[in-house]
């Protein structure tokens, strides 16, 4: 869907890293390596998305790191494009809005770098009915076409073990008020 409105590969690998999670920083070498395309093409979309004030950099030594620019006035329209792209909209409509006691919802792995992937990697916090999320899992794998793999903790257990868990690539995808 998504290759249909923009025809550079490589540049949908850069949105979907950034601005799926804004909290994704990298630096050329390592996205070359992560994408398996060339530094040159790379460096050019980087290029285009840094002079249309998409994206950021500072310089780290001789690295130029790369993030989402989040003040940028598309920033939130593009992140609900791909939301919607991977499946993760209707993740939050049909599983996460309606379980009961809920304190977060983590998602982690590829998908969390912003990586595409046919699998999404979930860590739920709070005291939920497996059997319902199961469920709710099942159904949803069928609405959005992906696999769905998912860790449940309760609040005690990751207050301790968050820091193991928890990585800074993965992203905060709910968290109650």
């Amino acid at each position: 869907m998504l290759d249909a409105l923009i025809t550079s590969k490589t540049r949908i690998k850069l949105l979907l890293k950034f601005f799926l999670n804004s909290n994704n920083r990298d630096y050329l070498r390592s996205l070359e390596s992560e994408f398996g395309d060339s530094s040159n093409s790379i460096r050019q979309e980087l290029n285009k998305l840094e002079a249309a004030g998409l994206l950021l950099s500072n310089s780290n030594g001789n690295k130029k790191i790369f993030n989402a620019n989040i003040k940028h006035p598309l920033f939130p329209e593009i992140n609900s494009i791909l939301m919607k792209f991977t499946g993760l909209d209707q993740l939050l409509i049909h599983v996460i809005n309606q379980l009961g006691d809920l304190n977060e919802v983590y998602l982690i792995g590829d998908l969390g770098r912003g990586i595409d992937s046919e699998l999404i990697d979930l860590v739920f916090v709070g005291n939920i009915n497996r059997e319902y999320l199961n469920k709710l899992i099942e159904k949803s794998e069928k609405h959005i076409k992906k696999k769905i793999r998912y860790v449940l903790y309760s609040i005690q257990e990751f207050s301790i073990k968050k820091n193991k868990i928890i990585s800074p690539h993965d992203l905060l995808l709910w968290k109650v008020n």
